[in-house]
């Protein structure tokens, strides 16, 4: 069973930065497409990031472009979002998901497993 560990959350100030990680402890993650996706209280989970399996192609969603960077280190089987000028709109709980291929369309449906979620807090 495909577990994904996301870990890095937590309260920061407007303007600051944080740097979530995922980790997979039961497969190779560096086979598969990775995304980060958030969900603020009341609202849709949606889509942060992408990253494919081998990290040469990368999508972000146009709230968090020329914020956010997502990366991955194979080696450590781990996928990185730096999160830089984080804003209080960036509030949310963070998931991680990995998915069956080597890239997908940024659509959660598209994910095949997901992380328990780790919480972003920014105050304003």
């Amino acid at each position: 069973q495909v577990q994904l560990v996301e870990s890095g959350g937590g309260l920061v100030q407007a303007g600051g930065s944080l740097r979530l990680s995922c980790a997979d402890s039961t497969r190779t993650l560096s086979s598969y497409a990775v995304g980060w996706f958030r969900q603020a209280p009341g609202q849709e989970r949606e889509f942060v990031a992408a990253i494919s399996w081998t990290g040469g192609r990368t999508d972000y969603a146009d709230s968090v472009k020329g914020r956010f960077t997502i990366s991955r280190d194979n080696a450590k089987n781990t996928v990185y979002l730096q999160m830089n000028s984080l804003k209080p709109e960036d509030t949310a709980v963070y998931y991680c998901a990995s998915a069956d291929r080597t890239w997908v369309r940024p659509d959660r449906r598209e994910y095949d497993y997901w992380g328990q979620g780790t919480q972003v807090i920014v105050s304003s």
